[in-house]
């Protein structure tokens, strides 16, 4: 049983990370799973990592979590500032601007580009059909396979809507393409910070790198039917290399949590409506 801590002698507890699977030659197709897996990287924390695909399985329902020391640690920046607190810091040899800096660029790439994410993967009609609940239902062991994905594209369809569903956006096709104009203004600017380094802040990499390589390589890497944003980030060849070099100096490439990764089967996008209540019984 991995919940259960290893306390003996002087050691210290170990941190135990439970995160989401990979495929497409990611360690793991969650963008909070991650930004966390490369921060970890970054920092050489030492963490015992669990891909478990089961949110019911973690202490919190939450993934990605961290556990140590019985306390269960959620949220990305949460988790970054209790890996820091351990002395895991990535970005030690930031100035204070360029640590000023860092979170302007996370509070960005927050508000401008994980609303198009979670509308691309999660309620884009054809990419929820056909991509995004086949992989999470073929993981998610039954029969919460058959209420999970529903529940996650509905709840991605409430924080759009939350954040993004004020005037002067009325309507749905309002907020939609606001979300793309902001993503792709986002993607631009993200673009020209990057220019020809291998990172945004000097020669390594900083937590600011951890998250825009939790929020671009799913985009640059999923097998999308409906394309739109990420053929946008296609055309920003630095920001894809950005991934490239991420992948090859930190991580195993090919990363599919232990299964061939494999072409879900095409479902029929009229049978296939994520806000119904459930979605899997039409």
């Amino acid at each position: 049983d991995w919940f259960r801590l290893n306390h003996g002698g002087d050691m210290a507890s170990p941190m135990e990370l439970m995160c989401w699977g990979g495929d497409w030659g990611l360690p793991s197709v969650h963008t909070d799973s991650l930004i966390v897996l490369a921060y970890a990287k970054f920092s050489r924390a030492a963490l015992k990592v669990h891909f478990i695909n089961n949110p019911w399985k973690t202490p919190t329902g939450d993934i990605p979590v961290l556990t140590s020391d019985n306390t269960n640690v959620v949220q990305p920046e949460n988790i970054l500032n209790f890996l820091r607190k351990r002395k895991y810091d990535a970005d030690y040899e930031l100035s204070a601007k360029e640590g000023a800096d860092t979170l302007a660029f996370i509070a960005l790439i927050e508000e401008k580009l994980r609303p198009a994410l979670l509308h691309t993967f999660w309620v884009d009609i054809e990419n929820y059909c056909n991509l995004t609940r086949p992989w999470f239902a073929s993981r998610i062991p039954f029969p919460l396979n058959f209420y999970l994905p529903g529940q996650m594209s509905r709840s991605a369809m409430n924080q759009i809507v939350l954040t993004k569903g004020e005037p002067p956006f009325y309507n749905l096709k309002e907020v939609e393409a606001q979300i793309y104009r902001d993503a792709k203004e986002c993607l631009n600017l993200l673009s020209y910070k990057l220019g020809e380094s291998n990172f945004f802040f000097g020669k390594i990499p900083t937590s600011f790198d951890a998250f825009a390589f939790g929020f671009l390589a799913p985009l640059c890497k999923a097998e999308l039917p409906n394309a739109h944003l990420q053929k946008h980030l296609h055309q920003l060849h630095n920001l894809c290399q950005f991934c490239e070099n991420i992948l090859a100096q930190y991580f195993i490439q090919n990363s599919t949590d232990g299964r061939q990764s494999s072409q879900q089967p095409p479902t029929q996008t009229a049978r296939c409506d994520p806000f119904k209540t459930n979605p899997h019984e039409q």
